[in-house]
C-alpha cells in the first residue's frame, strides 16, 4: 500500500523511502524464515486511529476511559486465539516475541532459578536462557541441543539433563529447527522433574494453526508466539496457557512488563486470526511444507548439507561448509541477486556467530506470493549458481548475480505481493 497524498507533502522523504521497499518487496524473493507478507485487511486494520487510543489493563478493567471500541476488539482477538489453537486462555498484549517470553518469567520462576531450553548456536532463542540475554543473565540457565549425526533433539539426552538439573522452567521450540518439535516427550520430562513447560512457537504457529505441525496445546503449560511468521499478522505477540497459569500471565504482561498495548497492532491480529480459521489457509500452511520440502530436496541433489538432513516445517538450515563459502558473504551475495536469505549459525558451527557457516531459509512468504514446488526448485538452482559462482571467485560471482537477478524478476513479475498488488 502506496503511501498516501497526506504523507508526501508532510514527508516525501519517508514517502519515497517506503515506495522503495514496496518495490524491494515486490522485486525480490522473501527466503527468511522468520518473515512473511501481511494481507490488506490485515495492513489496513494495523494502519488506523487505533494508533491513537491508550489502553493499559484489560477488556472490562481499564486505567484510561474510552475503551467501549477498544475492549471489543481486543475481546475479538482472545475469542479468535482461544477458538483457532483450542486453549482456555489467550494474551493477544505482547509487544513481540521476547517481551512474551520474558512474561512466562516473570510469571513461573524467581531470579537465580534454574531454567532449561534449547541451546542457541544449535537453534534455540535468544530467550531460552542464552548468556547475552538478560534471561541467561537474571537466571540459572541449562541447555539441551541436537546429536551431531543426526541434528535432532535427542529427547533421553534432554530427559538425563532435566533429571541432573532439575529446573523450574523448560522451554522447547526455538528459532532453526526444521524438524518436528516432540511436545508430548517435552510435557512427559516437564512432568516427571515438576517444572512449568513452555512452547514457543513463533515460527510454526501458522503451521499448527493449519494443522500442519502437532499443537502444543494439551501439552505445555505454556505456548507464546510471534503473529507474524506463519501466522501472517502483524508483528507482535500471543501467549496461550491453561487456566493454572492464566492470572499469572495477564498480571506478567501487564502491569509486569508493559505499559499499554498497541491496539493498532491488535486489531491486525484478530483479523489474521480469523484469516487463519478459515480453509484456505490450512491449504496454504500445508503447502508451506510441501513447498519446503521439494526446495530441501533440490538443494541436496545440488549437492547442499542441511541440518537434520531436510525439513518438517517451513525452514531449512543450509551448512555451506562443502562449497566453501561461510554463510555471510553468500547471503549478501545471495540478496544481491534477489534472493534475500539470512546468514546463520549450524549445529557444531566452528565458525563465529557473526561470521557463520550456514544459512536459514524458510517457505512462507513464497507460499504467500501462491508459489509451488516448481518455483521451489528454481529457486534451489540460483541459490547454487551463485554459491558456486561466489566459491569460484569475483569475477565469476557478477557474471551469476546478474543472471540469476534478471532471472528472479522474471518470476517475482508473475506472483503477486500479498497485500501489495490487489
Amino acid at each position: 500500500m502506496t503511501p498516501t497524498n497526506a504523507l508526501r507533502p508532510v514527508d516525501p522523504e519517508i514517502a519515497e523511502l517506503i515506495d522503495a521497499e514496496e518495490r524491494r518487496q515486490r522485486d525480490t524473493l522473501k527466503l527468511i524464515a522468520s518473515e512473511n507478507y501481511v494481507s490488506a485487511a490485515v495492513l489496513e486494520a494495523s494502519g488506523t486511529v487505533l494508533t491513537n487510543k491508550y489502553s493499559e489493563g484489560y477488556p472490562g478493567r481499564r486505567y484510561y476511559e474510552g475503551q467501549q471500541v477498544i475492549d471489543q476488539i481486543e475481546t475479538r482477538a482472545v475469542e479468535r486465539a482461544k477458538s483457532l489453537f483450542g486453549t482456555p486462555h489467550a494474551n493477544v498484549q505482547p509487544y513481540s516475541g521476547s517481551p512474551a517470553n520474558l512474561a512466562v518469567y516473570l510469571a513461573t520462576v524467581k531470579p537465580g532459578d534454574t531454567v532449561m531450553g534449547m541451546s542457541l548456536p544449535m537453534g534455540g532463542h535468544l530467550t531460552h536462557g542464552w548468556s547475552v540475554s538478560a534471561t541467561g543473565t537474571w537466571f540459572n540457565a541449562v541447555h539441551y541441543g541436537v546429536g551431531r549425526e543426526t541434528g535432532r533433539v535427542d529427547m533421553d539426552e534432554v530427559r538425563e539433563i532435566a533429571l541432573r538439573e532439575r529446573p523450574k522452567l523448560i522451554f522447547c521450540g526455538g528459532t532453526a529447527i526444521p524438524r518436528v518439535i516432540d511436545f508430548p516427550a517435552f510435557a512427559e520430562i516437564a512432568r516427571e522433574v515438576e517444572a512449568v513447560l513452555a512452547a514457543d512457537i513463533a515460527h510454526i504457529a501458522g503451521l499448527v494453526a493449519g494443522g500442519a505441525h502437532p499443537s502444543p496445546v494439551g501439552h505445555a503449560d505454556i505456548v507464546t508466539t510471534t503473529t507474524h511468521k506463519t501466522l501472517r499478522g502483524p508483528r507482535g505477540a500471543m501467549i496461550l496457557a491453561n487456566e493454572e497459569y492464566a492470572k499469572a500471565i495477564d498480571k506478567a504482561v501487564f502491569p509486569g512488563l508493559q505499559g499499554g498495548p498497541h491496539n493498532h497492532t491488535t486489531a491486525g491480529i484478530a483479523v489474521a486470526l480469523r484469516e487463519a480459521a478459515t480453509p484456505e489457509f490450512a491449504a496454504y500452511a500445508q503447502q508451506i511444507v510441501a513447498n519446503a520440502a521439494a526446495l530441501a530436496d533440490e538443494l541436496l541433489a545440488r549437492g547442499f548439507q542441511l541440518s537434520s538432513g531436510g525439513t518438517d516445517n517451513h525452514l531449512v538450515l543450509i551448512d555451506l561448509t562443502s562449497k566453501g563459502v561461510a554463510g555471510k558473504p553468500a547471503a549478501k551475495l545471495l540478496d544481491r541477486a534477489g534472493l534475500e536469505t539470512n546468514y546463520n549459525t549450524v549445529p557444531y558451527d566452528p565458525r563465529k556467530p557473526f561470521d557463520p557457516s550456514g544459512l536459514r531459509i524458510g517457505t512462507a512468504a513464497l507460499t504467500s506470493r501462491g508459489m509451488r514446488e516448481g518455483e521451489m526448485r528454481e529457486v534451489a538452482r540460483w541459490m547454487d549458481e551463485v554459491v558456486t559462482a561466489l566459491a569460484a571467485g569475483e569475477d565469476t560471482a557478477e557474471k551469476a548475480v546478474a543472471q540469476v537477478h534478471g532471472e528472479v524478476s522474471e518470476l517475482t513479475a508473475r506472483f503477486p505481493v500479498p497485500g501489495l498488488d490487489r
